[in-house]
């Protein structure tokens, strides 16, 4: 059995590295267990943030340093190009700050703010389970090494073995799929600093500007590509995806073809079922999750990565007033302690996600389906229960 650890996080994506950074500013030390070699700052593109998002990211001290990255965003505006014209459908003016941040800054600045070797890599879990003696979680890794805990945090993702444990019903796939690029402009593109997103034969293509000189887009598409090849050869994703936008304007495509490859990815979204997050048990003793592997919801809200955001500030708010903090007196820690602030998190944050999930699965489903009654269906749902689209970003976490 290796050396005992005090406060484990299971993956140093997003809301890892956040979950750390707000246990480290309120002096509960923990220790972030990275499966990868090295930090995941090359591969995925970029992450919205709204206003809710901002707050956590103030919170965790970090706003300041990553708004000069990434332009502010003014309105989302949706344009249809059926028939070979430009309509517009819509052009929302958006209230308080949207930036869309390179998902490296965000990773980088969060990983910068720590102590040195928070971050263990290599070390990619295998199973937990309690000892039965003292309940307290066993994790074993896939090199043979193993951990006794105290406190175990999974923000393992989607396929997270920490909600395995916890008994959380499996995610669903959204009859969808997304691929995302960044495009470099080295002397300045001519976006708008909005969210556009274009329509045509229901293809949905979106571009948010990061800053004058790159562009974050995305390509939906209501089906799932048979070819197992795609999902991990850049130079058959920017194939596919030219062969999509085919028809559509010039700068459009182009875009498509300068495209870094290294930001090229191609995912069939899942999400945790909105009704499942009301009812699943989300810790058990000291044990419980955060980030996408609480409730991994879909990109369509924009708010996925700003939720995990917001858990790490509330988690960590509640352990410390539980008396939590300064662990490195040992005599603060218990599991009754614990289990308490876990309690606290969980309470305070599931009408809070149940709803975004909802709100994001009916937006999901409303795009991926092609049936005319049930998109009748989806927009009458989200027209009664949640008349203010955009409500979802004024939610503020409160004070770390």
């Amino acid at each position: 059995m290796d050396d005992d650890e005090e406060v484990v996080i299971i993956g140093a994506g997003i809301c890892g590295l956040a979950t750390a950074l707000a246990l480290h500013k309120k002096r509960i030390k923990c220790i972030v267990m990275e499966r990868a070699e090295s930090l995941r700052n090359v591969a995925g593109a970029a992450i919205g943030i709204r206003p809710n998002g901002w707050r956590a990211l103030d919170q965790l001290g970090i706003g300041d340093n990553l708004r000069h990255t990434a332009v502010r965003l003014k309105r989302a505006r949706e344009i249809s190009l059926d028939g070979g014209k430009k309509k517009e459908l819509s052009l929302v003016p958006w209230d308080g700050e949207a930036r869309c941040l390179r998902r490296k800054d965000l990773i980088d600045t969060l990983y910068a703010a720590l102590p040195l070797g928070t971050v263990k890599f290599s070390c990619q879990l295998e199973s937990i389970k309690l000892d039965p003696h003292s309940t307290r979680p066993i994790l074993r890794f896939i090199d043979g090494s193993s951990n006794r805990a105290k406190v175990v945090i999974g923000c393992d993702g989607g396929n997270s073995i920490i909600a395995n444990f916890l008994n959380l019903k499996t995610t669903k796939m959204f009859p969808s799929s997304a691929i995302r690029g960044l495009t470099n402009y080295p002397n300045g593109h001519l976006f708008e600093h909005e969210f556009a997103r274009l329509w045509k034969d229901n293809i949905l293509v979106g571009i948010i500007p990061v800053d004058d000189n790159m562009v974050y887009w995305f390509c939906l598409l209501p089906y799932i590509p048979k070819d197992e090849k795609i999902w991990v050869d850049p130079g058959v994703i920017q194939q596919v995806t030219l062969e999509l936008v085919s028809d559509h304007p010039q700068e459009i495509r182009k875009m498509i073809e300068n495209t870094d490859m290294k930001s090229l990815s191609i995912t069939h979204m899942r999400y945790r079922a909105p009704w499942d997050l009301l009812t699943g048990s989300f810790c058990k003793g000291t044990v419980t999750v955060a980030g996408d592997a609480m409730h991994v919801m879909g990109p369509f809200l924009g708010q996925g990565g700003s939720a995990g955001l917001e858990d790490s500030v509330v988690l960590a708010r509640a352990m410390a007033q539980l008396g939590l903090n300064g662990f490195e007196s040992g005599s603060k820690l218990t599991v009754h302690g614990v289990e308490e602030a876990f309690n606290r998190f969980v309470k305070q944050r599931r009408m809070r996600v149940a709803r975004l999930s909802l709100q994001t699965y009916l937006t999901g489903m409303l795009w991926g389906t092609s049936s005319f009654l049930k998109k009748i269906m989806y927009i009458v749902l989200l027209i009664l229960l949640f008349h203010n689209q955009n409500g979802h970003t004024d939610y503020d976490c409160g004070d770390l």
